[in-house]
């Protein structure tokens, strides 16, 4: 039976993972994974085929790439720019099942959704900061001006927060999109997890686009196909975990500790019987009101954005501007 309880995370795998804990398999949804053992780099594919899938893992049918990886925010530059190529790889997969019959010389907007004053959500202004913008230049001189036989026209816009500008981002970027046609959006910004170790070591990729605050209960106008007319990659990082779920954590932690117990095996069996629901809803309760829908992020948040921007901003300056793209050592 399948728990009808919300546990908040924006990633497609943790969802997946939710079923495969109560043993739950779900119809219409695969899961793929690929594990690079040299560089420390966990590749999970979810494709969500059907509506059925769709409607139980609470996301809209498509692609969900994730890239796991203990160096993403690690300032090593060789390490960043091999994820960057491997990042590149990936977008440029959905960027080609998505583009439909034209595949060369694409007009692209990048959004960098997020509030740039608040440090665990500025990751998609840093990204946009960090960008070879090209639309200008090939518009006035032609696409030889950038060298490459090919050129890509990129914009970037930083649409702010709704408290900011009074604004939806969504109806930001439909006037943007509406006034100057690209062929596709790319939407970066920052997520939720539910397992604090996935916190910014973990990327996730989806053709899906993406919408803004889900993650933390703050639901806003999503980014999609369907509101822009156009098709929207989705690019986040998850920089935030609620700390229900860091307290939820120590308590399985704490219950193992206890079935290894001699003398209080039986409290940790009595415990364990509780479904993962019962123990988080009960895991709230606890904390409520003082802790109740807080959000926690890593005290040097600041470095792993500036860090974790680079290699994003890297990868799509390799995809869109590189005469080679996705190799680490193109220029860029």
């Amino acid at each position: 039976m399948v728990r009808n309880y919300s546990v908040r995370t924006d990633l497609a795998l943790e969802e997946k993972e939710r079923f495969e804990s109560d043993d739950v398999e779900i119809q219409g949804v695969v899961l793929e994974e690929d594990y690079d053992e040299e560089q420390e780099l966990r590749v999970t594919r979810v494709e969500i085929r059907t509506e059925n899938g769709a409607k139980a893992m609470g996301k809209p049918v498509g692609t969900y790439l994730t890239l796991e990886t203990p160096n993403l925010a690690i300032p090593d530059e060789k390490s960043h720019m091999d994820i960057a190529a491997r990042l590149c790889g990936y977008i440029r997969e959905l960027v080609r099942k998505n583009a439909g019959e034209k595949k060369e010389d694409l007009s692209v907007l990048v959004v960098g959704l997020g509030n740039r004053e608040v440090t665990p959500d500025a990751l998609g202004p840093y990204v946009a900061d960090h960008l070879c913008v090209t639309r200008h230049i090939v518009k006035e001189y032609g696409k030889y001006a950038m060298g490459l036989e090919h050129a890509d026209l990129i914009s970037a816009i930083v649409p702010g927060v709704m408290g900011q500008t009074g604004m939806e981002s969504t109806e930001i970027v439909r006037g943007i999109v509406k006034e100057t046609h690209p062929d596709m959006v790319i939407a970066v910004d920052a997520l939720a997890a539910r397992n604090s170790k996935r916190l910014n070591r973990t990327v996730q990729i989806a053709d899906t686009g993406i919408h803004p605050g889900s993650g933390i209960g703050n639901n806003r106008s999503g980014l999609t196909e369907e509101s822009l007319g156009v098709p929207v990659i989705g690019i986040g990082v998850p920089t935030v975990v609620d700390a229900a779920t860091i307290v939820n954590d120590t308590m399985e932690n704490f219950i193992a500790a206890l079935e290894s117990s001699d003398s209080l095996k039986g409290v940790g069996e009595v415990l364990r019987s509780y479904n993962a629901g019962e123990k988080y809803e009960f895991v709230k309760e606890l904390i409520a009101p003082h802790l109740n829908g807080m959000f926690v992020t890593p005290k040097d948040v600041d470095e792993m954005i500036h860090q974790i921007s680079h290699t994003i901003s890297e990868a799509l300056n390799m995809l869109f501007t590189a005469e080679d793209p996705c190799r680490h050592d193109a220029p860029v």
